[in-house]
């Protein structure tokens, strides 16, 4: 695949950098301070377009693709992995419109979200499921034409702000089956929990949803019944491209924080960016975050050729989550004692890369993807 990027998606980069860091940027060490949603700053990101790059314009998406929708993201989690975070999460209920919806559902339920009136979230997890879509226990019982869903998830991102959930209930009490259902959240008996405050990421939103027989229009499930797991790999497949492009974004953003202290950093009026040591850590910083993002632009790019990217998505992932783990870690060497206090800016990359290797499927369960698509 040629990776050159054309001129109009060389704009789009240039644009997300611009405005992430003019508008995004300046906001990212207070919103993880304090730990709460960004609403306001969400209002600036929609009304930029970035909430629905990937989807045509028919739908009311940006019309970018895949890749364009990355290249964006990338520039926006280098300032705050936060609201890339949530804007991959609203991203990803709409990806599963577009590919199960139908005409109908399309144009009724993208729109909302792609233009940023709307947030999304997908409410999978529950206190027993981990990454295991048979064990869970929600249900959905269909009555007359509606359906209704009795359960309890955990853990979904942007939850404390969203308008629609991407929901997964077992189809009946026995088997395997899944439904899929976008729920509008206004909906009675659909309840948002308790909250959760995370190492990194902060500000997501993530909180406990609780279906108290919640009846949702039966023109509201995606796909055919029993459908739901088919949904839910090929939807989330696109949410670990997003978590891999972040950990991208996060792992630049160390790198650009080092090479600014090494310049300025004196040891014997020399800065410590003369010292051999010191440039290894950044060459090798440099080497990883390259590797990573040609594995998001890579799998971007398959999901423009229509492929599957189950495969891709997790050798992204894992790949890129782990890099940025270890990228951030060498900042922290670069920066030394420095680095740890609170406020330092690599601190808080340090405590961001970390979510990377764990939401959205741990790398364990990346792993056993991948080693399961080999053999």
């Amino acid at each position: 695949m040629d990776l050159a990027l054309s001129e109009a998606e060389k704009a789009l980069q240039d644009k997300a950098r611009e405005f992430a860091q003019s508008r995004v940027s300046p906001l990212a060490g207070q919103i993880d301070e304090s730990g709460h949603f960004p609403f306001e700053l969400l209002k600036e990101t929609a009304k930029a377009g970035y909430h629905g790059l990937p989807f045509p314009r028919s739908y009311g998406g940006g019309g970018a693709g895949y890749l364009g929708y990355t290249l964006a993201l990338e520039e926006i989690a280098r300032a705050s992995i936060t609201i890339a975070s949530i804007i991959a999460a609203s991203v990803t209920p709409q990806e599963a419109v577009y590919r199960f919806g139908n005409p109908v559902q399309k144009r009724r339920l993208i729109k909302p979200l792609a233009s940023g009136q709307e947030i999304g979230c997908i409410a999978f997890t529950e206190a027993g499921t981990g990454s295991d879509p048979s064990a869970i226990k929600s249900l959905s019982v269909k009555k007359g034409d509606s359906y209704i869903l009795s359960g309890h998830k955990q853990f979904v991102a942007n939850a404390v702000a969203a308008h629609r959930a991407l929901v997964f209930t077992r189809a009946k009490d026995e088997g395997e089956g899944l439904n899929t259902f976008l729920v509008d959240a206004a909906t009675p008996g659909y309840k948002v929990g308790r909250s959760f405050e995370t190492m990194g990421a902060r500000g997501m939103g993530v909180c406990e949803v609780i279906l108290d027989r919640v009846k949702v229009p039966a023109d509201n499930l995606l796909g055919k019944e029993g459908q739901g797991y088919e949904v839910l790999l090929d939807a989330i497949s696109l949410e670990r491209l997003g978590v891999a492009v972040q950990a991208v974004g996060v792992a630049q953003a160390a790198l650009d924080s080092s090479l600014a202290y090494v310049r300025e950093r004196k040891v014997k009026a020399k800065a410590i960016a003369t010292l051999p040591t010191v440039q290894w850590q950044l060459a090798e910083m440099a080497t990883r975050i390259e590797a990573g993002r040609w594995l998001t632009r890579e799998c971007a790019g398959e999901r423009d050729r229509r492929l599957d990217i189950r495969y891709s998505s997790a050798v992204a992932k894992l790949f890129a989550s782990q890099m940025a783990v270890e990228v951030t870690r060498m900042g922290m060497q670069v920066w030394g004692t420095y680095g740890s206090l609170v406020g330092s800016g690599i601190e808080r990359l340090y405590r961001d890369a970390k979510m990377t290797e764990i939401y959205v499927g741990v790398s364990e369960i990346q792993r056993v993807i991948i080693a399961s698509h080999l053999v």
